[in-house]
């Protein structure tokens, strides 16, 4: 038997518990827990921070979009020159996703500010992360990539994700990694 909570979208303390594997347990399992709102007169309570307007300066005087990568990856960083050497109007930035300002665009994208398993694009109103960040880069790029990536993007997703983390979880082993940034 499932029970469901309706309550106003605007409660602050409501924090959501999906059930794990509620099809195979029989259980009661909760769907939501309320909790009384942070007091905010306390010293240790920290407002939440809006990443995207936080880092909207990354965007006022430059719109394009900013390429994070694993900045001490030999794959990833042979991956940034690649896309630089076939960049002929230089469409991308780039930066490392250990820098101050790749952990707060990772922020922004949604991710832990450690997060470094994967590439992601961020454009000033959205971000892609793992294959659709690979196709999204190649769009921005010479011929006959933008092309390719049309035709990737035929290619479920489920299916692209798991060949990029293949890769992206083995890449030091395979490529090796560096002491440090190399772009």
């Amino acid at each position: 038997m499932n029970m469901a909570i309706t309550l106003p979208a605007s409660y602050a303390g409501l924090t959501v518990t999906p059930p794990f594997h509620a099809r195979f347990r029989r259980q009661f399992t909760p769907l939501a827990t309320l909790s009384t709102p942070p007091n905010t007169s306390s010293s240790s309570h920290q407002a939440a921070v809006d990443w995207v307007e936080e880092t909207a300066s990354f965007f006022e005087l430059d719109n394009r979009p900013i390429m994070l990568f694993d900045g001490v990856c030999n794959l990833c960083n042979g991956g940034v020159k690649f896309v630089r050497d076939n960049d002929n109007k230089r469409r991308i930035r780039y930066e490392a996703l250990q820098s101050e300002a790749g952990k707060n665009l990772l922020r922004r994208s949604g991710r832990a500010p450690d997060d470094i398993s994967s590439v992601v694009l961020v454009e000033k109103d959205r971000s892609y992360v793992k294959s659709e960040a690979v196709l999204k880069i190649m769009e921005y790029i010479n011929l006959p990539f933008p092309q390719l990536a049309f035709f990737l993007q035929f290619v479920p997703l489920f299916i692209r994700d798991f060949a990029y983390d293949n890769v992206a979880n083995n890449r030091y082993a395979l490529f090796g990694r560096s002491e440090s940034c190399e772009i």
